[in-house]
């Protein structure tokens, strides 16, 4: 980011004009969250929706649909879409690049190259690990695979300062990380094989009550640790000589934006299958919608922005297609990839 980045940050709209925007946002938020509980093959009515939330439905199958299958995806879908915006606007601050995110870096491609990993040699190398880790092997394989390409990538940034370049090796070795994927497909028994590619399409409906907290908790740690961070990410905007000048920590920064963005990147991959576009264009639209890049309001913004888009494809993959839901991940490369052509095409190169 050149010195225009400097004026932009200082040109944020006052407090006071943001007020209505967050609390448009929210009431978007709230809308799209019933609408998703609305959503689905069996129609349910906002009455019984209503009284099956509070306590007051005798209908066994419609509390067993919302409560047990709509109300966790709902809340699945909210902390997905917060934490790849994050995960995203955390990348794109690092390296001074609006395209910059966990897929087109290929953090998602990694942190799918470790489920893989664990999926498709489940009954022979990786077992003694299932065996030993139980419900944590899926998350520990996918943030392991996320954080060794984003160590790979800030490994080369070290070296190569041009942005263009990070992102086109970030890309690299996400393509690199998908073809060891595919070679392992080409190994894997059917039943493994029928598993993860099934994984591959993307679904929020797989986070059960009992998965829920341990999803929410690695994201809500990523968020708070990132509230402290808002100083130090700012400085970073205006380059790192002027972000050492103010007596940040360049090193430690770059550790906990590392760790930050494989863990919430690891997290929701294992539980959702990787989901696409979603951490690139949220923040950049953050930016756009709200005149600033101050993270002050650009973070609220991202997790709000990106908890309704998830929320908005969410409820499109629903529409009944031949009793069929559609692929979450389809769904937000409909939304996104038309958003990426409009950020270049706006900044007129990458």
């Amino acid at each position: 980011m050149n010195s225009r980045t400097s004026n932009h940050w200082k040109k944020q709209l006052p407090v006071k004009k943001n007020r209505p925007i967050f609390l448009l946002l929210f009431v978007l938020l709230i809308v799209a969250f019933i609408g998703d509980l609305l959503t689905g093959n069996a129609s349910i009515s906002p009455i019984e929706v209503w009284a099956t939330l509070f306590g007051n439905s005798n209908d066994a199958i419609i509390n067993e649909i919302i409560r047990n299958y709509r109300l966790p995806k709902a809340i699945t879908a909210l902390i997905t879409g917060s934490a790849l915006s994050l995960s995203g606007l955390l990348m794109q601050t690092l390296f001074r690049n609006p395209l910059a995110g966990p897929d087109v870096l290929g953090v998602s491609a990694g942190a799918g190259l470790g489920v893989a990993l664990l999926t498709l040699l489940s009954s022979s190398v990786a077992y003694p690990f299932i065996a030993i880790m139980g419900n944590m092997a899926q998350i520990t394989a996918a943030i392991g695979g996320a954080t060794f390409v984003l160590v790979l990538i800030l490994a080369v940034s070290a070296r190569i300062k041009d942005s263009v370049t990070i992102l086109v090796l970030g890309m690299i070795f996400g393509y690199v990380a998908s073809a060891l994927v595919t070679i392992l497909q080409s190994f894997a028994d059917p039943d493994s094989l029928k598993v993860f590619v099934t994984w591959t399409f993307g679904s929020l409906g797989g986070v059960t009550w009992d998965k829920m907290p341990l999803l929410l908790s690695l994201v809500t740690i990523g968020i708070v640790l990132t509230g402290f961070m808002q100083k130090s990410l700012n400085s970073l905007l205006l380059g790192e000589n002027y972000a050492m000048s103010t007596g940040q920590h360049i090193k430690r920064i770059r550790l906990i934006i590392i760790a930050i963005s494989a863990i919430i990147t690891g997290a929701v991959t294992a539980f959702t299958g990787p989901i696409a576009f979603v951490g690139v264009v949220i923040p950049h639209f953050a930016r756009t919608f709200f005149a600033t890049v101050n993270h002050k309001t650009i973070l609220p913004a991202t997790l709000l922005l990106g908890s309704i888009l998830m929320l908005t494809c969410d409820i499109i993959s629903q529409v009944p297609l031949s009793g069929r839901t559609l692929p979450i991940n389809a769904v937000t490369a409909v939304f996104g990839a038309p958003m990426i052509v409009w950020i270049v095409l706006k900044r007129k190169k990458l």
